[in-house]
């Protein structure tokens, strides 16, 4: 059992670095989160050009991270299962399909709200 340590700021912020080695992690060893950051680069680029409004700012900076958040939900949950059953299982199997469904909903809501902030914008400049 650990023992109770007092509570440190500095602590905490050096804890950091966990999280964001995790980042590193993640966009340097997931195809799939290469190929989100590229779709989050491409659209903020976007935005910008649009000059989006601060309640689609948010909007789009909610799905963006959505999608990312769940792309790191699903690569923890496929290589943990990997370790848990390196081999074949139907029940690891089932759970692996159920955490990239869970991308998939991301990356479809944020499609959708991308159409919905985007198209109208685009077709003004479009003609």
């Amino acid at each position: 059992m650990q023992e109770n340590r007092k509570f440190s700021v500095i602590d905490r912020i050096k804890s950091f670095k966990y999280a964001f080695n995790g980042l590193r992690l993640f966009f340097i060893n997931d195809h799939n989160g290469r190929i989100h950051l590229f779709a989050a680069l491409i659209t903020i680029g976007l935005s910008f050009y649009l000059q989006l409004s601060a309640s689609e700012w948010i909007a789009i900076s909610a799905v963006i991270t959505s999608v990312i958040v769940a792309e790191i939900i699903n690569a923890s949950i496929e290589k943990l299962a990997d370790v848990v059953s390196p081999e074949y299982h139907p029940k690891i199997k089932v759970v692996k399909d159920l955490a990239a469904a869970a991308v998939l909903m991301a990356a479809l809501l944020a499609v959708v709200v991308g159409l919905i902030i985007f198209l109208p914008k685009l077709s003004r400049i479009i003609g």
